[in-house]
Order: structure tokens, then sequence, then C-alpha cells
């Protein structure tokens, strides 16, 4: 017998209530939707024994045969969906939920390994299971979605959402529910947003998580941000920018007192290279203190604030307090308004180095930014040192790009190489189908040098301070995307999404 045999495919599961799928994955028979029909998936290892089981079931399915990474994919979406499926043989009594809650609490309180819990209830094994396959494919964020008649679980993977399971609609509130127990949230409240925080254990490994829960139209969702601990801070040169970029930072970095900013929009990697620059400046020397709101990363070395608008702990009131304990080296998470502004500016008068962000679209709009919240030209041109501007690009997949052609008239508006050879995304089981692997950071770096300084005294707008400093040489985040597509890194569409337009 010949079965046709399918390569690195991600099928969908097809479903049926009325097959025993617990039964068939022991036998080693799937089931997906190919080209529009219900077919029986095997692979050659266990071809008996499928064949078997699926004659027992006396249904008239094509069969196919997949590779090991497709089985085993379509293997672990049906290990999920069964798992949901549990809590459909389970008497849901308030009883039961409330212990199988105790002693959801217990197991994150006692710090066990999520992984060593075999014996735990269905929904347990299902939440620990949301975080292994996050933590597994390397997502920041993890959102739980109620729609009208289900559930959605997606994952943001290098900076794009991408599902990763559908749940019932009941299933998807035992989930909220048991997030909210390990985040020390109100159960019964769902009216109103919640934020909390939580631990989890994976293979050895804390976890910090963030959660935040909504009241949406159809239910709650939920977002949990998966935070880092100190040990996955990248170094300077890990970061991904030009050296030239980097050996600008090492210089600014030496300044004893002053102001470096770094800017862009939300996800962006800003308090990544925040951090990287406090690893590189940290020494038993320096007195250095953060203010974030989150604390995003854990360090040791550094003295770190979190913000707490509810008893009046903001940037601003975090800051007054950061001065008076002698600080060399303030970090400020955000300048959000006029009163964070002054004091970050009178600090790095008085002789420390200020660190912070801020969300503009690129680095001389920052000018524009502070002015309008009441910093005045002189006041800048003294303090500022330089401004970063940056954002993630998605490297292509190594192993799936094809090259492709491009508009002449994208070749002439972009400025790139016509003679350069171009890429496009595929996907394949290597990147998880998305076709892109891993991000690099791209920047452009302002320096406040004696030119710009008299520019800002003159009455300069940024616009203006900006084509005077390409006119000068400054590489633009534009400029490093068009290199990035060229050298075959990254594709024209996510060069396009990140800024290639931006100029």
């Amino acid at each position: 017998m010949r079965f046709p045999f399918l390569e690195d495919v991600n099928l969908e599961p097809a479903w049926n209530e009325e097959i025993d799928h617990r039964l068939a994955i022991k036998h080693a028979l799937l089931f997906a939707k190919i080209e529009g029909r219900e077919a029986a998936i095997m692979h050659k290892k266990q071809l008996t024994s499928g064949l078997n089981h699926l004659a027992r079931l006396h249904l008239d399915y094509p069969i196919y045969l997949v590779d090991d990474g497709s089985f085993e994919r379509l293997r672990n979406r049906f290990l999920e969906i069964q798992t949901g499926s549990d809590f459909d043989q389970m008497e849901a009594t308030s009883d039961e939920l409330f212990e199988a809650e105790s002693d959801l609490l217990e197991f994150i309180q006692n710090s066990q390994d999520l992984l060593s819990s075999e014996e735990s209830a269905p929904i347990i094994k299902l939440v620990n299971s949301l975080f292994f396959q996050a933590i597994k494919k390397g997502a920041s964020d993890i959102h739980i979605e109620s729609k009208e008649r289900k559930g959605e679980v997606r994952f943001r993977i290098d900076g794009a959402l991408k599902k990763h399971i559908d749940l019932d609609k009941n299933i998807i509130s035992l989930v909220i529910n048991r997030i909210k127990v390990i985040s020390n949230l109100d159960i019964s409240e769902k009216r109103i947003p919640q934020d909390g925080r939580t631990q989890v254990v994976i293979s050895g490994k804390t976890l910090d998580v963030r959660v935040s829960l909504l009241p949406t139209y159809y239910g709650e969702r939920v977002v949990m941000r998966i935070l880092m601990q100190s040990d996955s801070i990248p170094s300077l040169e890990d970061l991904g920018f030009q050296k030239e970029l980097t050996n600008a930072f090492y210089k600014l970095l030496n300044h004893s007192h002053g102001m470096i900013l770094v800017t862009g929009p939300t996800g962006s990697g800003k308090s990544t290279t925040l951090h990287s620059f406090l690893q590189y400046i940290a020494s038993p020397d320096k007195n250095i203190i953060t203010v974030e709101d989150p604390v995003e990363y854990n360090t040791g070395n550094i003295s770190q604030i979190q913000v707490n608008d509810k008893v009046g702990l903001t940037f601003a009131s975090g800051l007054r307090s950061i001065l008076r304990q002698d600080p060399d080296v303030v970090m400020v998470g955000e300048i959000r308004d006029q009163e964070t502004a002054q004091i970050a500016i009178q600090a790095a008068l008085t002789g420390h180095l200020m660190l912070s962000t801020l969300h503009t679209n690129d680095a001389t709009s920052s000018l524009t930014r502070l002015m309008d919240m009441g910093i005045e030209g002189y006041l800048l041109s003294s303090t500022l040192l330089g401004v970063l501007a940056q954002r993630l690009a998605r490297k292509l997949c190594k192993k799936c790009k094809v090259p492709t052609l491009l508009d002449p008239s994208v070749l002439e508006e972009c400025k790139l190489d016509e003679k350069a050879t171009f890429y496009q995304a595929v996907g394949c089981t290597e990147c998880d189908f998305t076709g892109y692997k891993g991000r690099q950071a791209v920047g452009e770096l302002f320096i406040i040098s004696d030119t710009v300084q008299e520019m800002i005294a003159n009455g300069l707008n940024d616009s203006e301070i900006r084509e005077a400093m390409k006119k000068n040489g400054m590489c633009t985040i534009s400029d490093k995307l068009g290199d990035m597509m060229e050298q075959g890194t990254t594709s024209y569409e996510e060069a396009l999404r990140v800024g290639l337009m931006d100029g």
C-alpha cells in the first residue's frame, strides 16, 4: 500500500466528538482537514497500529503519511484540546472548583516545577502547558481572549502575535479564574480591570509574570507579560546595533553627568537597551537607582523602585526621592509629564547621569517633545548628551527565505541597490511557519554636538535639525533597514512595517 507523504506541514486538528481521540492518539492515529476534507494522519514508525485502529472505527477517510516533526506538532495540538475536553467530563461543582483553585495556589506557592505535576487537575495542566509552550517558543506575552462562541490563546513571538490554540468558552473562564488565583486577584470581580503579578517555575528557572485583566463585551481577556531575569540582559554588543553605534554608546556612557534618552514606540526594546547601558556602567563604586513601571528586569547590582500610583508613588515623586539617596546614575522608565521632565533635567544639571525613554518616532523629535513639556532650549542643549531612536526588525529565517523581485519604483523611492538580491518570508518548521526567526535592533543616534546646540539656540525646529544632521552623515533607521534588505537579513514587508518610509 502506498499513501501520499507530506513533509514539514502545519496541520489543523479535525476534532470529532464521536471519536475517542485519547485511544486514537495511543494508536498513533490523528485526524486533520486536507483540502477541505477530513483525513487520517499517520507516520511510518507506527503505521500498522494506526491502520488497525482506523479499520475498527469504520471511517472512510483518505490516509496521509507525514514526517515525525509534523506528526508531533499535530499530536501536541490534539493533546491540548484533549486536556480542555476533560473538563466536560468533570462535575464542575463549586466545591470541586474551589479545591482545584486551592490546590493550584498551594502548588504555585510551594514553587514546584511546573513540569513535575503529572497528577494535577486538567485545568492546572492546561495553564502550565500555556506557560511551558510560551517559554519554549520564546514568547514575550500570552494573550487569552474571550469571544462570542469560543476563546483564543495567542503568543507574541518576535513582536508579532501568533495564534496558539482555540479553547471552549467555558474552559476559557476556568483558565482565567486559575490565572486570577495565582496572581492574587479577585475571582468574583469581572466588571473592572485588574493588575497582578505571579511567579512560575519552568525547568528549574523562575519567571516573573505580569498579569493584566480587562472586561470586554464577551467576557474577560488576559495579557501576561513574561518578565526577564538579570542573566538574560544582553550586552551592548549583543543588542545587534552596528559597530559604530555601539562605540558611540561607550563614549556617551563614560560621561559623569548629563541626560541620555532612548525613544521609539511600545515594544521596540527601549527598556532592554537601557538595562544594557546600566549593566555596562554598573560597578561597586557607583550608586545606581531606577524608577520603573513595571520593573521588567530584576537585577542584583542596582536598586529598583516600582511605580505605584495607588499610593502616590509616581515617576516624579520616585525621582524626587531618588535624588535624596546620593545616586551617581539615575534611570527613569519614561518621561511622561512636565513634572518628571523638569526633575530629570535638574538631576542631569546637578551632576547625575540620567537615562530615560520617550515615546517619539525619531531621535530629533525628542527636542520638540521636551520643549512642549516646558523645558527651555538652553537647558536642553546644556544637559542632553544624545538620543537613540530604535526599532526591532524581524530577521528572515535562513532556511526558508526565497529571492524575490521588487518593483523598480520601490527601489527608486527607497534608494535601494538595483543589483542587490532581495528576499521574502515563506515559513517552515524551523521558524514555526512565520518566515522569520529572531529580531535585530536598528537605531539612529543623534549626538548633541556644538553644531546642534547652535541650531537649538537659533530656534530651528526638529525637522530642520534632522535634515541638517542627515547632510552631516547621520544614518537614519530607514537607511539601516535598507542595508538589512540589501544584505538579505529582512524582507521589504518587514522593513515597511518597522519604518522604512519614515525617512
